[in-house]
């Protein structure tokens, strides 16, 4: 029964299509569960650091529900990025209206669409990864893919990682920095493994290449069908759902560093390296993903399995709340400076 909890993850997509349904006043619906009521029931109910008990960890990472849920997320995706297109095409809205639905989408782009394709990523399975790639395309972010599989999780924690936030880093330089570093390294990443393959740069080898034109032809089927208002609206909800995982990305390595042993290379990845949060609503919202030490300590784990360890740095509050603490510099980092380690 308790496997049921992650049904309550579907809450937020279906916000949102209530929100593109109903507009009006409830146009900002999502936002408001986003970033309102979820941050009050993590301050207000219980948080969890129970684990999936280790004997029953294989039986439950094959259970093939936990692997359905996300899939699901595919189609709904699509579904609210379509409605929000008709919506923005169709003209005629206010701008509270406008405004509520670009950031209900947005959200919905980042919190959903990156964060389903951020798990189904590391799977082994090509069509799971296939459909990673396939759910970051809305947020005109699939080099994600190759950046953070190949290069974020063997940089993490050190100066070559453009997604560790530094200590005292302000979030709005963060984003420049680190949306344009992750980009540019995933140039560097396909570059490299091309020359090791033999492989040509300019082809269609080059997966980066083929992401530009696959997201090429997005946009162009997105003007050709919801003329600019569509397509400006499209750009509008990629860059929220990007700044969105880039503003998880800076709560969730900020201030932490891996410590470089005698021969100059940093210590392998710890659960020391990542902030941990076992708010138990935010775990569900967001399949585990705040479970992030566990994650980078075996990227390997499905969600279902990743566990709370005693070692790992917390979060003063959940995801959310974390975020909304992130946008005011002065008390970010009044609050986690305190609880960065000591040496």
């Amino acid at each position: 029964m308790k496997d049921i909890k992650y049904l309550f993850a579907y809450i937020l997509p279906l916000s949102a299509l209530w929100t593109l349904w109903a507009m009006g006043s409830w146009a900002w619906t999502t936002v408001v569960l986003a970033f309102v009521v979820l941050p009050v029931l993590e301050a207000v109910l219980p948080y969890s650091t129970a684990n999936v008990p280790e004997e029953a960890e294989n039986e439950r990472s094959h259970k093939p529900y936990f692997d359905l849920l996300l899939y699901l997320n595919t189609p709904l995706l699509y579904a609210i990025v379509a409605a929000y297109l008709y919506r923005v095409s169709a003209g005629g809205l206010g701008w509270p209206e406008l405004i509520g639905i670009t950031l209900s989408t947005g959200i919905i782009v980042g919190a959903i669409g990156i964060n389903v394709a951020h798990e189904l990523g590391h799977r082994n399975k090509l069509w799971e990864q296939i459909l990673a790639k396939i759910m970051l395309l809305p947020a005109l972010y699939q080099h994600f893919f190759i950046e953070h599989n190949r290069g974020h999780h063997k940089n993490v924690a050190t100066d070559k990682d453009p997604s560790t936030a530094r200590k005292n880093e302000i979030l709005y330089t963060f984003w420049i920095r680190s949306v344009s570093g992750v980009w540019m390294e995933a140039w560097e990443l396909e570059r490299d493994r091309l020359n090791k393959e033999g492989r040509s740069f300019w082809s269609l080898d080059n997966e980066m290449l083929r992401f530009q034109l696959i997201q090429l032809m997005y946009l162009t089927i997105v003007y050709l069908v919801w003329d600019w208002r569509g397509l400006l609206g499209a750009l509008t909800v990629a860059t929220i759902g990007i700044l969105l995982l880039e503003t998880i990305n800076y709560i969730e390595h900020y201030g932490l560093r891996r410590k470089l042993t005698p021969s100059g290379r940093p210590e392998p990845v710890l659960p020391t390296h990542s902030w941990n949060s076992d708010f138990e609503i935010g775990r569900i919202f967001l399949y585990e993903l705040t479970r992030h030490s566990d994650h980078h300590y075996k990227a390997t784990r499905k969600y279902q399995i990743l566990r709370h360890m005693d070692e790992s740095p917390q979060l003063p509050a959940g995801y959310p709340a974390s975020l909304l603490l992130a946008l005011v510099p002065p008390v970010w980092f009044k609050v986690m400076n305190a609880r960065l380690p000591k040496n």
